[in-house]
């Protein structure tokens, strides 16, 4: 249940990502500016909570003995998720953005057959956790009728340029998250581990940041400072809480699928946001409903989760 209090709290942040990210496509700021400039921002706010807590020694340690994972997966896991979300902000509002980002869910549950855990001294392929998988389900019907409403706004551009690429996002930051986990097995805290996949991930930054000042010039000081904003609520504070809680359930994919869940409530935040912040009125009844059927799947999932806690504090290994 910690877990998943860590996630809600960590998409209240993440939260910030969406409609901060629409505001700067808005005022013509460019996308390549917005994501290179969140991981600019984040990396000296990580050195220093590492550095305080004597953790840069074996964070170096780790990325030196594997330099291929590092790059890999922190690509995978950073830019690969937060590059495709930045670009699709040019071509859809926030709602749509927000909204596909929820597909997430399922699709780190559909992940699981791609790992592998010790039990016993055997190697045992991960399952799809059918229960989790039903109830993420039933949080993406809820996610759609928040999307019917605003359907008669996308067109084919939108869905190509505008959901396309958040779809790839919603794979590839589950992904190089947990294979991360994977590849350390517990050897780094979080800290560290955020603090790592941003400095493997910087090469490509650099390389986005170089290209966008001869197409595009420099950013504005309004992107700039927004920018800012985001590498603080979302690249460093939402990061390494969501980042906590998928540790604490790393082997448990049921529990995993639960804490990844919490993600659907950036949408509920987004819309409170968007409707403060950039005046959008209040969403239609049947949007209303998805945000019932929402939190309705989160209960289920905490439901769920601390039944399987309940059954592993009993001595048992099944549900």
């Amino acid at each position: 249940m910690r877990e998943i209090l860590l996630g809600i709290l960590a998409s209240l942040f993440f939260a910030v990502t969406f409609i901060l990210n629409r505001s700067m496509e808005i005022s013509g700021g460019s996308w390549i500016w917005s994501s290179s400039l969140r991981y600019f921002f984040m990396l000296p706010f990580l050195f220093i909570i590492v550095y305080y807590r004597k953790g840069l020694s074996p964070t170096y340690k780790e990325i030196k003995s594997a330099p291929a994972a590092w790059f890999l997966w922190s690509f995978v896991g950073f830019v690969l998720f937060y590059a495709p979300l930045t670009f699709a902000a040019a071509y859809g509002p926030g709602w749509l953005i927000s909204g596909m980002w929820q597909f997430t869910i399922v699709a780190g549950v559909l992940l699981a057959p791609l790992f592998l855990i010790k039990m016993e001294n055997r190697i045992i392929k991960q399952k799809i956790p059918v229960v989790s998988l039903f109830i993420s389900l039933l949080i993406l019907v809820g996610i759609i009728l928040i999307q019917i409403p605003n359907t008669d706004t996308v067109n084919l551009q939108m869905i190509f340029l505008g959901i396309l690429p958040v779809l790839i996002a919603a794979f590839a930051y589950p992904l190089g998250n947990r294979k991360m986990m994977e590849h350390l097995n517990g050897r780094l805290d979080t800290f560290q581990r955020v603090l790592g996949m941003t400095v493997a991930s910087m090469p490509a930054w650099i390389l986005m940041g170089i290209y966008a000042i001869f197409t595009v010039g420099l950013p504005s000081s309004s992107q700039v400072f927004q920018s800012f904003i985001v590498a603080v609520s979302s690249g460093v504070i939402a990061t390494i809480l969501f980042f906590m809680a998928t540790d604490r359930v790393r082997n448990h994919q049921g529990k995993l699928a639960a804490v990844e869940a919490t993600q659907s409530t950036e949408i509920i935040f987004v819309i409170i946001g968007e409707m403060f912040l950039l005046h959008v009125p209040l969403p239609a009844p049947i949007a209303l409903i998805g945000l019932g059927i929402i939190i309705l799947g989160m209960f289920l999932h905490s439901y769920y989760t601390k039944l399987l806690n309940t059954r592993a504090l009993k001595g048992q290994t099944k549900i």
